[in-house]
């Protein structure tokens, strides 16, 4: 049986936690067996690529990691929430 989270694809999240925290973006792809989540913009990875047909002089990629998913929460939710209402207080 699959699992179900509090998020799905396509859904506008806020990272709440971790090294990545206050971050937001959207969820491109939910990786269920590890429970993690992967956001657009968050967790960017370096990716080293060999010389090849397609990249004659060789690259560094950059692509998104993942983020586990308990320290995500819906955008929806984090803005009605008094957490949105603490980190502007913390910015001013």
């Amino acid at each position: 049986m699959a699992q179900k989270f509090h998020i799905k694809k396509n859904d506008a999240v806020v990272v709440i936690s971790g090294s990545h925290k206050g971050k937001s973006g959207k969820v491109l792809e939910i990786l269920g067996a590890k429970q993690r989540a992967v956001v657009e913009g968050v967790a960017m990875i370096k990716r080293h690529l060999k010389k090849s047909q397609e990249n004659p002089q060789g690259k560094i990629a950059e692509r998104e990691g993942s983020v586990h998913v308990s320290n995500l929460m819906l955008q929806s939710r984090h803005d009605t929430s008094k957490r949105a209402k603490k980190t502007v207080e913390a910015k001013s």
